[in-house]
């Protein structure tokens, strides 16, 4: 494994180094729904497209939930590192494997389960309701791939190696595509052979990942009677980790809300929505990289008391966000149907995608901003404040937004576009007034800069 160091280096440098791995295997990770979107939209009907759109969306609110806990283990094993404790490292690990199994097998039978009812609170559209159920069942019977997968990547990654999983995606991603024209074009099994390319595809990373931690190993010692449940270290990875996927899950939900309120509106609508939200998930992929990058450099700056490289680390992370942020926002204005039409050829579902979109991408540059500072303060220890200004951004603001929104025209999505970075900017004052106290509560210790 090729673990950088990072509290050593220029900041820039080691931010992008450590960044631009994460950034390429969030993308490929992206192409799993965005090939599955492509690959329906290229061989079925609306009706298809809508249902693995809806399904694909219920899926990504779960791996947030996912992905949030396993920012604990990243954080944790990042101060650790920064410490130079090496047993607390191999404590942190052994104890996740445990904590992170049981937590798949609950989410596994709650998913299966209620998979039916899921599609029906969606308000999927009756033409899409089979396409919704069959994508939903086998999506969740999956789930253990994804945690399993995301757990070495947060291991990985809070010990400074954002490199390794991004071949373990990259294989995925290839084997995603490959069946998606199989199992979808070939077979003609519509969304339900999307949701089986996707599941088979994690399953093979997730068993190569670990296939190369046992032949790698760690750069310390790390052993079988390390893999025990320790209580202490379950509740600080969740107490860490609850936080960031309520607000991811939270935030999820609040799109699902949006989806529900879409449906109503039709096919064409709901397809359009979901044809938007891809895009949007792509368009966010560098920001969220990047702040990745800000919570885990933070993590071992703090752990090695480095307050002032913390800082400009947080500062260049939030200057390479905003390149990407802005350069999306200014091409959604002018051409948007064309980022549409990558998805679909229905010109009506392009249509009420592109008027969706220009509203929409404006908030690529705000949570460039956002991002990043709540990864610095997550990288801290300090996960509750970023959940907080969450919840408020969400459930005052851009939900009951998308609900005026979605009266005042019942046949554009034009207005509603404008919610979500109406939001964002309420979350964005509360952050900029937040920080300012903050940095004052650390600059009080007497902690070494560099």
């Amino acid at each position: 494994m090729k673990e950088l160091d990072l509290t050593q280096g220029n900041v820039i440098n080691v931010l992008f180094q450590f960044a631009l791995p994460y950034l390429l295997a969030n993308v490929l990770q992206a192409l799993y729904g965005g090939a599955d979107l492509f690959v329906v939209g290229q061989f079925d009907d609306a009706a298809s497209v809508s249902g693995v759109a809806i399904g694909s969306q219920v899926m990504q609110t779960v791996t947030g939930i996912i992905l949030g806990l396993t920012t604990g283990i990243t954080v944790l094993i990042g101060i650790a590192t920064g410490a130079r404790n090496y047993k607390e490292q191999a404590a942190i690990i052994g104890s996740s494997v445990w904590l992170f199994a049981m937590i798949g097998i609950i989410l596994t039978c709650i998913m299966s389960v209620c998979h039916n009812p899921i599609a029906s609170v969606m308000h999927t559209p009756v033409e899409a309701m089979r396409d919704t159920r069959a994508y939903l069942l086998i999506c969740s019977l999956g789930i253990p791939f994804i945690i399993g997968y995301n757990v070495v990547c947060g291991i990985l990654r809070g010990l400074g190696d954002s490199r390794t999983p991004l071949y373990f995606v990259a294989l995925a991603c290839v084997i995603n595509i490959l069946l998606d024209f199989l199992l979808v074009g070939g077979l003609h099994l519509r969304a339900a052979g999307a949701a089986l390319a996707t599941v088979s595809s994690q399953g093979i990373s997730f068993m190569t990942a670990l296939w190369f931690l046992h032949r790698r190993g760690f750069s310390f010692p790390f052993t079988r009677k390390d893999i025990r449940l320790n209580g202490i270290l379950s509740q600080r990875i969740v107490t860490l980790g609850a936080p960031i996927a309520l607000q991811d899950a939270l935030v999820n939900i609040s799109f699902l809300i949006i989806t529900i309120l879409v449906n109503q509106m039709g096919v064409i609508a709901s397809a359009a929505l979901g044809v938007v939200e891809k895009i949007i998930v792509f368009a966010m992929l560098p920001p969220v990289a990047i702040s990745s990058a800000v919570a885990a450099m933070t993590a071992q700056n703090y752990g090695a008391g480095l307050i002032e490289r913390m800082n400009r680390c947080l500062y260049a992370g939030i200057g390479m966000a905003l390149i990407f942020g802005v350069s999306m926002c200014i091409y959604s204005q002018f051409l948007p149907e064309t980022l549409i039409r990558i998805f679909t050829g229905n010109e009506a579902v392009v249509a009420m995608g592109a008027d969706y979109l220009r509203g929409y991408s404006i908030d690529c540059i705000l949570v460039s901003f956002v991002f990043c500072m709540n990864s610095y303060f997550s990288g801290q220890g300090n996960s509750w404040f970023p959940m907080l200004h969450s919840l408020i951004a969400t459930f005052v603001f851009r939900i009951p937004l998308s609900w005026l929104f979605s009266h005042i025209d019942t046949t554009s999505l034009v207005w509603m576009g404008y919610a979500s970075p109406l939001a964002t900017t309420v979350s964005l004052l509360i952050c900029i007034i937040y920080l300012s106290r903050w940095k004052k509560k650390l600059s009080s210790r007497k902690l070494l800069s560099v």
